[in-house]
């Protein structure tokens, strides 16, 4: 399949400039360190430990570790503290967590600009969008910090964003690696799998490949995928005895206080939250904003726009197999989501949705039309409230 994206220069320092001055802005305001080391660095602590021959942490208290035959572990997927390595041997405890998230979502931000202007976008019009696609939404806020719930959701968003642009290039290898890599920060991310083999199968399919052809250019990423997760469940097996626990399962909230992790039942209230549920109400006569979320697809207007483009084309009859593929795991991820418990707790929006907008991404790459007014109005609203909520949220 040759890549069905054209070739365009790009020039991605106006994008570059666009967050720095964001960013500046905000960390000014809200007084969080723009480069310092977080205090919840969980992810630097393993890094640590690893480095002295430990697979457990020792405990803090504000953590949110697993506690598992005494020992106490970071209770979330490891990738971030391998990436974090070679910085906790320079840095050590300060490694610099809240500037290492804003590169992963840089870069990016960077690719999505890229991937617009191959569709046929001017330089300014395709920097707006791809900032407004990141920033207009529940991922803003935590690209502030590089608290250890942000880091993993960051590094795999940036790795997911990575893996579609590189499936769209006709290079599955690195797209089927980097795809994995996202799993092991986010596990649900594994979903993305099945859309990423879908439209690459699709397109080239339709390009006059045969079904075999295909098959072998993606044995190769095939395998670096396959080592990854054996990787991942060896690891989870030394700590916990089951190649599929992370360690949420041996958090107190879920081992001793009888909570309950995932299950249907959480589903009702998660959409109140998290699908009805404005960002602002009363108290005591006063507009307050809802610190613990509200409406995805509020917080997240690509996610409303994915829904609309959707219908959309099911109405032109434009609903291709690739696009019903995306369209029909979203759903799925999405149902997923509302099955967990918190949701992701104390936040700006919708945090555990920011999860979701490479959907968004690669079904508008599907697509391969200009984007119409309403793409850039709905997400500039959304980053106006989100750039708002990022400052509330922190004061």
């Amino acid at each position: 399949m040759r890549s069905f994206l054209k070739k365009h220069e790009t020039g991605p320092l106006a994008l570059i400039l666009m967050c720095a001055l964001m960013w500046g802005i905000l960390h000014a305001v809200t007084g969080i360190s723009a480069a310092g080391p977080s205090a919840y660095n969980s992810y630097t602590l393993q890094a640590l430990s690893w480095l002295k021959g430990r697979l457990d942490v020792d405990n803090r208290e504000y953590l949110e570790l697993a506690v598992y035959q005494g020992r106490y572990y970071v209770s979330f997927p490891p990738l971030p503290s391998v990436i974090l390595l070679p910085f906790a041997l320079l840095f050590g405890a300060a490694t610099p967590d809240d500037l290492l998230v804003k590169i992963y979502i840089l870069a990016a931000v960077i690719l999505i600009e890229r991937s617009m202007r191959h569709i046929g976008l001017g330089r300014a019009a395709a920097a707006a969008w791809a900032f407004l696609f990141a920033f207009g939404s529940s991922l803003l806020p935590i690209t502030l910090e590089g608290a250890v719930w942000y880091h993993a959701q960051d590094l795999a968003f940036f790795l997911t964003v990575l893996s579609i642009y590189l499936i769209t290039q006709d290079r599955p290898t690195p797209a089927i690696l980097f795809y994995a890599l996202s799993v092991a920060c986010r596990p649900f991310n594994a979903l993305y799998g099945i859309v990423i083999a879908a439209v690459y199968l699709g397109v080239s399919l339709k390009a006059g490949e045969t079904f075999g052809a295909v098959m072998r250019k993606a044995v190769p990423g095939i395998v670096l995928g396959a080592c990854v997760a054996v990787a991942i469940g060896v690891f989870n097996y030394v700590r916990f005895a089951d190649p599929f626990e992370f360690g949420h399962s041996y958090l107190p909230e879920f081992s001793t206080q009888g909570g309950t992790q995932f299950s249907f039942a959480h589903i009702g209230n998660n959409i109140r939250s998290f699908i009805l549920r404005l960002p602002f109400r009363f108290e005591d006569g006063t507009l307050v904003m809802e610190r613990f979320g509200f409406s995805a697809f509020i917080a997240c207007p690509m996610l409303t726009l994915l829904v609309i483009w959707a219908f959309r084309d099911i109405i032109k009859k434009t609903f291709s197999a690739e696009k019903a593929v995306i369209f029909a795991v979203f759903v799925l991820h999405f149902i997923l989501l509302l099955m967990h418990r918190t949701f992701g707790g104390f936040q700006y929006g919708a945090r555990y949705c920011a999860d979701l907008m490479p959907y968004a991404f690669f079904y508008r790459l599907c697509d391969m039309r200009k984007p119409s007014g309403l793409e850039f109005i709905l997400p500039f609203l959304g980053f106006v409230l989100a750039f708002a909520g990022a400052i509330l949220i922190h004061l």
